[in-house]
This record gives C-alpha cells, sequence and structure tokens, in this order.
C-alpha cells in the first residue's frame, strides 16, 4: 500500500499528509453529469494511486465558475460544513484551479485542496525512478508551482533592502522565490536537452541495425507492462495501478520467422493530461513518435474502454503519430464471449481496424500478436539476411563497374 502523499509550500493547515480526502466535481448541465461521473471514477483511483483513502464524491452543477473561489458562496458554505463533518479531509477537485481559486478555497476549508493536475503531479513524482524521469517531473512540478508562488508561503512577505541602496522596500522574498525557480526551470530544460540528444544517438545506432521498433501505447493502466513482460520474457515493473510505468522500457521480441523487433513500453495516456506534463515528457514520448509501428492496447474490460481508446487516438492524432499500427485488446479473460464479441466490434469500429484479443493471464491471443507484429514488421524493414544481400549485391556491382 502506498504511503501517503504530504503537501509542502502551501498555506497554514495545508502541509498536512493526504490520508484521507474527498473528491468534488462540477457539471454544467445534466447531460454533462454522465462525462464528469466517469472523471470522477478515474480521480478516485488516482487518489487510491496515491494512498488516500477517499471517503465520498460530490457532484456539484455549475455553469459559470466564480473568478475568485470557482464555486459560488452556498456550495463553498456547504462543502465546508460537510469537510467539518468529516474530520478536515483534503479536497481533490476534478477541475482546473487558477492560483487565486485555489488559494481562496484553502483559506475557506483551511485543509489542501488540489486539482486533477496536481494529483497526476504527485503521482508521476512518487513514480518516477530513473534520473531522467525525475528531471521530468521536476520540471513540470516547478512549471506548475510558479503562478502559485504568491501567498503560498508566510515567509514570501519578507524583503530584502538592496546592497547600497538608502532607500526602498527591496526585492521581496516572492520575487526571489521566482528567479530561483526561473533558473532551475533553465537548467532542467538544458538537462533535457542533453537527455534528447542522447536519445537521438541511440535512435540512430538502431536505426544502424536492421530491426524494426513497435511501441506499445495505450491508456495508463490499460496492460502494456504486462503484455511486454509476457512477450519478451522480462521483469518490468507491471502493477494494477494508474501510472505503474513512466519511463520508456525496451526489450528485444523474437518473431516466428525469426525477425526480431525492438518492442518498447511506454508511458500511459488519460483524459485531460496536464500540459505540463506533455511538455516535460517530450523526449520519452518522442519514442512514440520514432517507432516504426504502433501497438494500441486497450483494457477491453473497463467499463469506458471506448472513450479511454478516443481519447488514445486523439492524443496519438495530437502527436502526429500516423504509423501502421495494431489494436489490442487486453483482459479478455475477464469478458464473456459475447462481451468480447461486442468489444471486437465497438474498438475495431473506433480504432478503423480489426482488433486482435489477448489474455496474458490465460496465455491466448499471444502467438497471433506475434505472428501480426511479424507481417506488419516484414512490410516496413527488411530482415538482416535480406539486408545483408542487397548490400552485398552493391558492393558486387561497384566491383564489377570498377573492374570494366
Amino acid at each position: 500500500m502506498p504511503q501517503p502523499t504530504t503537501v509542502s509550500g502551501a498555506d497554514p493547515g495545508v502541509g498536512a499528509t493526504l490520508g484521507r480526502v474527498i473528491v468534488v466535481g462540477t457539471a454544467s448541465s445534466r447531460r454533462d453529469r454522465e462525462r464528469v461521473e466517469v472523471e470522477l471514477d478515474e480521480l478516485e483511483e488516482l487518489a487510491r494511486t496515491l494512498g488516500t483513502d477517499v471517503l465520498e464524491r460530490s457532484l456539484v452543477t455549475l455553469r459559470d465558475p466564480h473568478p475568485a473561489t470557482f464555486f459560488r458562496s452556498g456550495v463553498v458554505d456547504a462543502l465546508a460544513a460537510r469537510i467539518a463533518e468529516l474530520g478536515q479531509p483534503a479536497v481533490l477537485c476534478n477541475s482546473a484551479l487558477t492560483p487565486r481559486q485555489q488559494r481562496n478555497l484553502q483559506e475557506e476549508w483551511d485543509v489542501p485542496v488540489l486539482d486533477r493536475t496536481e494529483v497526476i503531479l504527485a503521482i508521476f513524482a512518487r513514480r518516477a525512478n530513473t534520473a531522467e524521469g525525475r528531471v521530468q517531473v521536476e520540471m513540470a512540478q516547478l512549471e506548475h508551482l510558479l503562478p502559485r508562488l504568491a501567498g503560498g508561503w508566510s515567509h514570501l512577505e519578507r524583503q530584502r533592502g538592496g546592497v547600497g541602496l538608502r532607500g526602498g522596500p527591496g526585492e521581496t522574498q516572492i520575487e526571489v522565490d521566482r528567479r530561483l525557480i526561473r533558473r532551475r526551470i533553465r537548467r532542467l530544460r538544458e538537462r533535457l536537452e542533453v537527455v534528447e540528444r542522447q536519445r537521438q544517438t541511440r535512435r540512430a545506432a538502431r536505426t544502424a541495425v536492421p530491426l524494426a521498433s513497435c511501441a506499445l501505447v495505450g491508456y495508463t493502466n490499460a496492460g502494456k507492462s504486462t503484455l511486454l513482460n509476457a512477450m519478451t520474457h522480462s521483469e518490468v515493473l507491471a502493477d494494477n495501478l494508474l501510472f505503474a510505468t513512466l519511463d520508456p522500457t525496451s526489450r528485444r521480441l523474437e518473431l516466428p520467422s525469426g525477425r526480431r523487433i525492438i518492442l518498447t513500453d511506454t508511458v500511459g495516456f488519460i483524459q485531460n493530461l496536464p500540459t505540463e506534463l506533455v511538455e516535460a515528457f517530450a523526449a520519452t514520448l518522442e519514442e512514440v513518435r520514432q517507432a516504426h509501428m504502433l501497438a494500441i492496447v486497450v483494457d477491453g474490460s473497463h467499463p469506458e474502454c471506448e472513450l479511454q481508446l478516443r481519447t488514445v487516438m486523439t492524443t496519438l492524432a495530437d502527436m502526429g503519430c500516423d504509423q501502421p499500427s495494431l489494436l489490442v485488446i487486453s483482459k479478455t479473460d475477464r469478458l464473456t464471449p459475447a462481451e468480447q464479441s461486442r468489444a471486437r466490434l465497438c474498438l475495431g469500429d473506433i480504432a478503423g481496424s480489426s482488433p486482435l484479443c489477448v489474455s496474458v493471464r490465460r496465455g491466448t491471443g499471444l502467438r497471433e500478436l506475434r505472428q501480426a507484429l511479424d507481417a506488419l514488421a516484414s512490410q516496413l524493414v527488411p530482415d538482416s539476411g535480406a539486408r545483408r544481400r542487397a548490400v552485398a549485391a552493391v558492393a558486387s556491382n561497384e566491383t564489377h563497374r570498377a573492374a570494366s
């Protein structure tokens, strides 16, 4: 069980441990409620991934957010009373909050208030294991923190007098902190540029070898890491948690024809992925763009699998990924034959291709997936024997011309 997350750098009463939380969402109309309920289900899963205990959830109808507190005064007062009844748990808001709204709500309720972006950032901070991942997460956190400094900590009212100046307030502490954070962000960007150059070097080395590459992409917790382990006999971390894998992992996979390809597990997608994370993980997501082909993995047993697949397809389109792809429906051991047939039909229509059904637990569908990858790879990259024969033929022709 993960340890509860601690939130620091906020108002008094906000530096507490997030052991208990309530989840709050807003819908603009009755039609919008169904979509928001799905997002709240996901936010509850995100909260549990952080190790918190979700006490309850609340869905509020809100047509126009209030500029100061996001919620209207009546809702703020009602939630304040409920928070007091529950013993002052933290509040997770599904909607994005401005720095001003977040500060005001924390003052009204005297508890930590986090929006969806901060919850995802906290999970990424916990899951980042490599030096590269930690740099990416830190930069995303600082980008998110920068506009929230004002009023964030009590020490920010201090001022530093300028050396040699006889009057004037000098430089406020908040200006010092902002300058230090911007400087840190610049250094992190420089480190990520080095990481990207290293990735380009590794890609060039892989490109020189006649191996096709396939990226496993999909919604978070769709079973990508489990599938990689089953296909390549690896032991990559695979857990029933959102964002269990952040850093891309590549393994060599031997196919039925004897051909070998590089299979890469990538970070999962999610609805409303924070822009700070998209920018910070650009180098990681580049692995998806550079792959010869994609295996789009979708959890067929999830009640919102169609919505998740649409999110993945939209994200891939936004990233400019148009490689040949295979649709893989995972966790089919949880489906009845009728449910599996329906999933094949509905998900296949969304992706525009005929899906493959796979169950790692039962070991079904893995052979068919290897065969499909083999057939697709043969169209994209010639095998090593064909490449060697082609190079030998060119060399022979050049030698023949020189002799004549």
